[in-house]
């Protein structure tokens, strides 16, 4: 295993993580920054809530953005037992020799907050699109501009053969907060 706190320094020097914070933020916020070994992404003051008062069916093929109620703030409220998606802060362009897994950060995750996002293929780039579920009963607040979520990268001792961009994936280079594609 690499240092991994050098590396990513390194790579955010390439242009890999824009902006970059080579510390770790904590001080009165959720902590966000260069960590032990990765990189705690922040989350945006940009989201769209879910809400159900179409009386719609989530469906991933067709989805409807009348679903969501878009929110621009310092704090975001997602109602009892449902979601909000949002963008991340910093944008992400991946190496052809790393995979990045994101997992959530645990100050949200002990107040019923998970959030999910997939994995950061080689060569993917853009804003990185987060999934915030409430799974309480109760209404959930998250802060824009502090940490939301932790980065592992996992880099390769070769390169991939096949990347995302030449898969040429359809959620490449996104700029915003983006729904479901077929």
């Amino acid at each position: 295993m690499v240092r991994n706190d050098r590396w990513i320094k390194e790579m955010a020097r390439k242009g890999m993580i824009e902006p970059f914070e080579e510390k770790l933020v904590r001080e009165g916020v959720i902590s966000y920054g260069v960590s032990s070994y990765g990189y705690d992404m922040r989350v945006a003051d940009e989201f769209k809530i879910f809400t159900n008062i179409n009386n719609t069916i989530v469906d991933p093929k067709n989805f409807d953005p009348k679903s969501f109620v878009e929110f621009k703030g310092e704090a975001c409220i997602i109602p009892p037992n449902s979601f909000a998606l949002a963008r991340s802060v910093e944008y992400f362009r991946i190496p052809r020799d790393v995979l990045v897994l994101c997992i959530g950060k645990s100050t949200y995750a002990r107040c019923g907050i998970i959030v999910n996002v997939t994995p950061l293929e080689p060569m993917w780039e853009g804003f990185i699109t987060i999934e915030i579920s409430n799974t309480t009963p109760l209404p959930a607040k998250i802060y824009a501009n502090e940490g939301i979520a932790q980065l592992i990268f996992l880099k390769s001792e070769e390169e991939c053969e096949i990347s995302y961009a030449d898969r040429k994936g359809k959620y490449q280079a996104q700029q915003g907060i983006v729904l479901p594609r077929v």
